[in-house]
This record gives structure tokens, C-alpha cells and sequence, in this order.
């Protein structure tokens, strides 16, 4: 039924669309005709806007994988670089949650590992809405910076690495089948800087999937249900993303391809000192407006993305 709703409203806003050019052609006609100016005007700014439309729903078939539509998990973790690994992973994490607060997403921080002196180790954000998956899906891979280290008393450069996984949420039940018998939970107390942060209860869980060996925390929420919950979904996801790597490997070996998803498989690179600058380096895009795109405004290097997945 979900499938059907995303279709016929994907049918209904090209129709839509449609009429609309119909209808601004018939009033170019008419301005034409009786040499007004100003109608010929305004026309003029609604196939502009109506343009900048039609891009936007090109860029979106793009995102007619199986799983596109769906709500993804991404996962943020620390890499080379100590402190400033940390800290440069939750910069990235605030980037996301920036981002789909502008797209008007929901995103909920299912799990958080805070760093020893700054930052955090690893974090698990839920996006919810349409395409969430889609979008993000180009993101998984390692993210670099390079900028005047905060917590190098001599003002150092330094180059950081956090490692970004993106997997499209599971339909519960339809593709990812968990057998109880496969499970081992285990509960225990949530950790934090300390304080009023640490539960005193054990609400912290552990799912270990004993056939993969995959193994998932989430202690974010004070309930030990909603964290089993939480855990449960993010293994369910990861399941999935294992047999869609699966799939990807048995058509890289049909075509001859060696496809690397390994650690050093850099994707972008955010330079703050001694110039500005983010690159993709796949697509080649770059802008010098590092604090943007910091601050969420990922949609320029996404729709680069895109495009360059319409043309390949």
C-alpha cells in the first residue's frame, strides 16, 4: 500500500506538471497575440520556477533503487585521529541532523558513544521520510578533515577520519526473518560522561545476532523495551545490507568487477585551514563554503551525487 501511495502521488505530480506547461503555453500564446508585455512576464518567472521543478523531479528518478523510498540508518564512526576523530565524527553527526531538519525529516539519535576527552566515538541516527535512503545512500564511505587542531596546544594542522554507513531500514518481518533461538540479549547499565547521565537501572542492551556474529548496543533511551527495540531494528537493517552486499558482489563477478567498500575508500573531503574547501571526490563537485555545508546544507553535493548516478 506504501508502494502504491509513492507511485500514484509520483503520477499525480507529473500530470500535474503537465497541465501546468499546457497551461503556460496557451498563456504565451495569448501574450503573443496581444503583445502583453506583462503577462509575457509573468510567464516568464513561472517556467522559471516550473524549470527548477522539473530538476529537482529528474534528479528524484535517480532514486528508483528497490529501497530509495525508504527510511535509512546511518551510522558515524570515529576513525584515525584521535580527539580530533572524535569530535570531527559528532561535527558530521550535527551535519546530518541539520540536514534533515531542513528536508523536514525526522531524525531520532538511537544510540551515542561519547568520546573520553571530546566528541563522540560512534552514533546511530534513524531518518525518517521519503527517500530518506535515497539521499543518503551516497554518503557511506570515509569523510576527511583537515583544519587547525582545538586540542593542539601548539596549533597544529591535523587530519581527521570518521567512517559513515547508511542502510535502508528493514520492513520488519517481510525480508529480515529473526529466529529468537539466533538472539542473545544481555542488559546492563547505560554508560556516560557521568553525573545525572548514567542510569542507575540496567536499561542498556546488547543484541548479538549468534549466527553472524553482529553485534548491536543501544543505550540512548531510558527504557530498557525501547532500546531492545531500537537494537532489534538496526540489526534487522544491518541483515539487510549484508545480503544487498550479496547481491552487489554476485553482479560484480557476473560483469567482472571489483567493487572496494573497504575503509580506505575516501568519498569527500572538508578542508578548513589553510583554505576552505569540501570536494567529493566522485563526482568532483567542490565548494568553498565549508560552514554551509557544516551547518546541513548538503543538498549541492547530494544532487552532484545524482547526477552523476542518472549518467552512469
Amino acid at each position: 500500500m506504501r508502494r502504491l501511495a509513492d507511485v500514484r502521488e509520483q503520477v499525480s505530480t507529473w500530470r500535474g506538471v503537465e497541465a501546468k506547461v499546457r497551461e503556460l503555453l496557451e498563456l504565451l500564446e495569448l501574450a503573443e497575440a496581444e503583445r502583453d508585455e506583462e503577462v509575457a512576464q509573468s510567464v516568464a518567472e513561472d517556467a522559471q520556477k516550473l524549470a527548477a521543478q522539473l530538476e529537482e523531479m529528474e534528479l528524484e528518478l535517480a532514486l528508483s533503487g528497490e529501497y530509495d523510498r525508504r527510511d535509512a540508518i546511518l551510522a558515524i564512526h570515529a576513525g584515525a585521529g584521535g580527539t580530533d576523530a572524535q569530535d570531527w565524527a559528532e561535527m558530521l553527526l550535527r551535519m546530518y541532523l541539520r540536514w534533515a531538519d531542513k528536508r523536514g525529516y525526522q531524525a531520532d539519535v538511537l544510540d551515542l558513544m561519547p568520546g573520553e576527552e571530546a566528541g563522540i566515538k560512534s552514533a546511530m541516527v534513524e531518518v525518517k521520510g521519503r527517500n530518506a535512503y535515497g539521499y543518503l545512500r551516497g554518503e557511506r564511505g570515509v569523510h576527511r578533515l583537515v583544519r587547525i587542531s582545538p586540542f593542539d596546544a601548539s596549533h597544529a594542522r591535523h587530519t581527521a577520519f570518521s567512517l559513515i554507513e547508511v542502510m535502508p531500514e528493514a520492513e520488519s518481518g517481510a525480508e529480515v526473518q529473526l529466529n529468537p533461538d539466533d538472539l542473545r540479549i544481555d542488559v546492563f547499565r547505560a554508560s556516560g560522561h557521568g553525573g545525572q547521565n548514567v542510569q542507575k537501572n540496567s536499561t542498556a542492551v546488547r543484541v548479538t545476532h549468534i549466527p553472524t556474529g553482529l553485534t548491536v548496543v543501544c543505550q540512548n533511551e531510558r527504557s530498557q523495551g525501547r532500546n531492545k527495540e531500537s537494537a532489534l531494528k538496526v540489526l534487522e537493517a544491518r541483515l539487510l545490507e549484508i545480503e544487498l552486499a550479496k547481491q552487489a558482489e554476485e553482479r560484480a563477478k557476473i560483469k567482472g568487477e571489483h567493487v572496494s567498500a573497504g575503509w580506505g575508500n575516501q568519498i569527500r573531503s572538508y578542508v578548513l585551514h589553510p583554505y576552505k574547501m569540501v570536494k567529493d571526490l566522485r563526482t568532483g563537485y567542490e565548494t568553498s563554503d565549508a560552514e554551509s555545508v557544516l551547518e546541513g546544507g548538503l543538498d549541492e553535493l547530494l544532487r552532484a551525487y545524482q547526477k552523476a548516478t542518472i549518467g552512469a
